[in-house]
């Protein structure tokens, strides 16, 4: 940037030189602390003394106390509400602006390609399939899901896409359970339209997720959803009935809420009011709030270099008027003075009047 003159800064980093912090990533001493409750002890010990893990909750303490900062945008009201419970952050700067869903893109038309997904997976069509979209999957909860499904039903299904190094682990972790069979696990996938298409139930038993897109697009296409108090899609989950919220690393409830998924009409029902819930989150409605942020806090920055810039000017108006109404100090003659002299010589006394 240079010395380029910036009206706004944004960053989606913990960058302490900027105006608009986007906290997509939540609060870091938050998840940490979420990913300790289901690690062993000693992660417990040492996780918390990593020097990575440290320098992230300085710099966001850093973050969030900058005079510079102005607004700072909470993709949901669990991130929002943390934020201001951890940091002191005032309302006033701490704007809900959800992500956005194409509701277009993802809707029920997907289903038309259910047979043809499910064959491809070889997934038979009355079976009850938990998608699982993700990548990361220690912090999205995978482990839980595929033991949920251990405690279901033979005609349930647990279709899981996405990215883990680990991958194997999880497909050991099924075959141990004895459900390797029903545990489906694609890797990453372009393309996941059709795996929303092809299934029932939309589960993400995340341990910390501050607003996860793949969630919205479950909703939009109509899925109910089971996730965790720590999504931010929670909030939309039960203010609308649109699913179950449950504690993460509760296997036990999870098993339970599938099972009461397993009834159509619950889904068909449940699914609806996920849609319904997610329609209002456009592109354009979510472009509009961010636009008016910005105006917001322009309009603001013009209004103080206004104020700044009248102050200076009646400050130098202020010092100007005091130099004009000082009149100048007078010089008193002095004897041996070349004036005391040139006067003597010219028979005039000191004080009398020049005529």
């Amino acid at each position: 940037m240079g010395r380029a003159k910036l009206d706004l800064v944004q960053s989606h980093e913990r960058l302490l030189a900027c105006d608009v912090y986007r906290a997509g990533d939540g609060v870091h001493a938050v998840w940490l602390a979420e990913r300790l409750k289901h690690s062993p002890w000693w992660k417990r010990i040492t996780v918390p003394l990593n020097p990575w893990h440290r320098y992230l909750m300085r710099t966001e303490r850093r973050l969030f106390a900058s005079p510079l900062l102005q607004a700072v945008i909470c993709n949901s009201a669990m991130v929002r509400d943390e934020i201001k419970q951890a940091f002191g952050v005032p309302d006033e700067k701490l704007r809900l602006i959800y992500n956005a869903v194409d509701s277009q893109a993802f809707s029920p038309a997907l289903r038309e390609r259910r047979e043809a997904t499910r064959a491809k997976l070889r997934i038979k069509d009355d079976a009850v399939v938990h998608l699982f979209v993700g990548s990361g999957f220690e912090r999205k909860g995978v482990a839980t899901a595929i033991e949920a499904i251990a405690r279901q039903p033979a005609a349930a299904h647990l279709v899981v896409v996405g990215r883990d190094k680990h991958l194997a682990r999880y497909a050991a972790l099924a075959n141990r359970l004895g459900v390797g069979q029903r545990v489906t696990l694609t890797g990453p996938r372009t393309d996941v339209k059709p795996f929303y298409g092809a299934a029932d139930v939309f589960v993400l038993p995340t341990i910390y997720d501050p607003f996860p897109n793949a969630a919205l697009e479950a909703m939009a296409t109509g899925l109910p959803v089971i996730t965790t108090r720590k999504s931010g899609a929670a909030e939309f989950v039960a203010d609308h009935d649109a699913g179950y919220v449950i504690d993460s690393g509760d296997v036990a409830a999870l098993a339970a809420h599938m099972r009461t998924l397993a009834d159509a009409a619950i889904r068909e029902r449940m699914g609806t009011n996920a849609r319904n819930a997610v329609l209002p989150l456009t592109p354009d409605a979510m472009t509009l709030r961010l636009v008016l942020l910005y105006k917001e806090l322009l309009e603001a920055s013009a209004m103080r270099q206004k104020n700044d810039a009248e102050r200076k000017l009646r400050a130098h108006r202020e010092a100007w008027s005091a130099k004009v109404r000082t009149p100048p100090a007078e010089t008193a003659a002095s004897p041996g003075s070349p004036i005391v002299e040139r006067d003597a010589a010219a028979g005039v006394r000191p004080g009398d009047n020049a005529r």
